[in-house]
């Protein structure tokens, strides 16, 4: 699941600093009551209290976030980044360890993503900007066990076929046309996936072509970068969302989005995989799609709060969104009901099989709330609410019916280190009660599968500090403190600790 910088060349944007991490083995509810909401609401305070640090002009004292200086001005991009995590655990408790288990003996892995980024304007025309984009990409190194054991894996880079190599692939290919819809413009920041620097007030924006939906869907400033950012899956992206993808992430697709002054709306189809975590992709779209709409409106959802809290300026956004998929995908109650009927027969030893099934288009749909918000000129708050069915299989991201998400960064400026950030997050996934009981059962899904299930949910804590060293070279210090890993209660806690690399070239 290599992902992408989400910020254009890597320039910072505002980036809540953690407390002593002393929190082994409390719940994620536990947790936030003594420290990540306690942490939001002081900071909060304490920052608005003070005057306004002056903000430094960027023309004279902006550093260089890049090895080699780029442009905004030429007519084509060559950009790329290296991104390196050396991440590991010590044991933990497990009395039993199944097929997909996250492995309870200590370990390390090493992860090596690097992407070349091309671009070319095509069409270089205020209202109507056309872009060519194509990035190739190398996956090396390994997640721990296999990125198998936890539905919030600890590592967005991790590929979960390990056998495909690091042989280099595209990532991605893709047309992007803008139609301007007036002759307003406005500033926007040139990124890999997109050159213009001007874009129309009110415009359509289309693209198609090979991509990762978070790249257009999904997307959130303080939580939405592995590269800068946080770590984990159902960190970085909604893990409710089951996205049309294969494994390494990506998938063909369309996208049609329309801006206006303060919101937007998008609609995105894209292929799905044959199988579950699949590397190949089903392109009869009357057999299988993934339908993607998501809503953006960017006003502050927090608009009641007093003004001692939450000065009116502070900038926010809300997105809402939904998805559809169609695919070839397993009931977990007729997997449930086939081994049920087995043992009664005289097979104690069966065990349900979600793939064993008719072959057939069945509909998995599901919802999610992302918000983020400027707190004080440093401090900004996120979180996302994720929902799906929960009775077809997962398919394409990870497993997870539900999620919870609270988090904040912070900028490094009040300690004369403005392109450092800190972060900490708090999540809390879960499944539902027959995708429970599949596991419990014996039954593998394509990331879990401990034997059998004594359920939780699983409940994650990830704190990092992310220090700009030099020019395009970042690195990064990660904790991940996880409960119930797995949604197993017999097995973890576990913490899990890395070391990050990011050189942006």
């Amino acid at each position: 699941m290599a992902g992408i910088s989400s910020l254009p060349y890597n320039i910072p944007v505002q980036y809540c600093l953690p407390q002593p991490l002393v929190i082994m083995p409390m719940t994620f509810r536990k947790a936030a009551r003594t420290l990540l909401i306690p942490c939001l609401l002081a900071v909060s305070t304490a920052y608005a209290q003070q005057p306004p640090a002056q903000a430094p002009d960027p023309e004279v004292t902006a550093p260089q976030v890049t090895i080699f200086p780029h442009t905004d001005t030429s007519r084509y991009l060559i950009a790329g980044q290296a991104n390196i995590i050396f991440q590991g655990h010590p044991g933990f408790h497990s009395p039993y360890e199944g097929t997909n288990s996250l492995l309870a003996r200590g370990e390390y892995k090493v992860s090596l993503v690097g992407t070349l980024f091309l671009g070319l304007q095509l069409h270089h025309n205020l209202r109507y900007n056309t872009d060519a984009i194509y990035n190739l990409e190398s996956s090396g190194g390994r997640g721990v066990s296999e990125a198998l054991g936890l539905a919030g894996f600890t590592n967005l880079d991790v590929v979960r076929n390990p056998n495909l190599g690091s042989v280099p692939y595209t990532a991605r290919v893709q047309l992007h046309q803008t139609i301007g819809l007036t002759n307003k413009l406005i500033d926007t920041q040139r990124t890999q996936l997109s050159l213009a620097t001007k874009v129309p007030e009110r415009r359509f924006d289309l693209r198609v072509g090979r991509m990762s939906l978070p790249d257009v869907l999904d997307v959130n400033g303080p939580g939405s970068d592995s590269h800068l950012q946080f770590l984990n899956w159902t960190a970085d992206n909604n893990g409710a969302w089951d996205y049309a993808a294969d494994t390494r992430g990506y998938t063909y697709a369309f996208v049609t989005e329309y801006d206006d002054i303060h919101w937007s709306a998008r609609y995105v189809f894209g292929l799905m995989p044959t199988v579950a975590n699949g590397v190949d992709l089903d392109w009869n779209l009357r057999r299988a799609r993934g339908d993607n709409y998501e809503f953006e409106y960017r006003k502050t959802p927090f608009a009641f709060l007093p003004e001692r809290l939450l000065s009116p300026e502070r900038k926010g956004t809300v997105r809402l969104l939904s998805f559809v998929n169609h695919a070839d995908m397993g009931l977990y109650r007729d997997a449930i009901d086939s081994a049920l009927t087995a043992r009664a027969n005289g097979d104690p030893s069966a065990v349900p099989v979600i793939t064993a099934h008719a072959p057939g288009t069945t509909v998995k749909y599901g919802f999610g709330l992302n918000f983020e918000q400027e707190l004080t000129q440093d401090l900004r708050s996120f979180g996302r609410f994720g929902w799906n069915e929960g009775q077809h299989q997962s398919f394409a991201y990870t497993e997870v019916d539900q999620t919870f998400e609270l988090g904040a960064d912070l900028a490094g400026n009040r300690w004369s280190r403005p392109n450092d950030k800190a972060g900490l997050v708090g999540i809390s996934n879960a499944i539902k009660r027959d995708h429970q009981e599949y596991l419990a059962l014996g039954g593998l899904g394509f990331l879990l599968g401990d034997g059998k299930l004594n359920y939780a949910r699983e409940d994650i804590l990830e704190a990092y500090y992310n220090a700009h060293n030099w020019r395009g070279l970042f690195t990064a210090f990660d904790v991940q403190l996880i409960a119930h890993p797995g949604y197993n209660q017999d097995r973890g806690p576990v913490a899990m600790f890395s070391i990050r690399t990011h050189v942006d070239f």
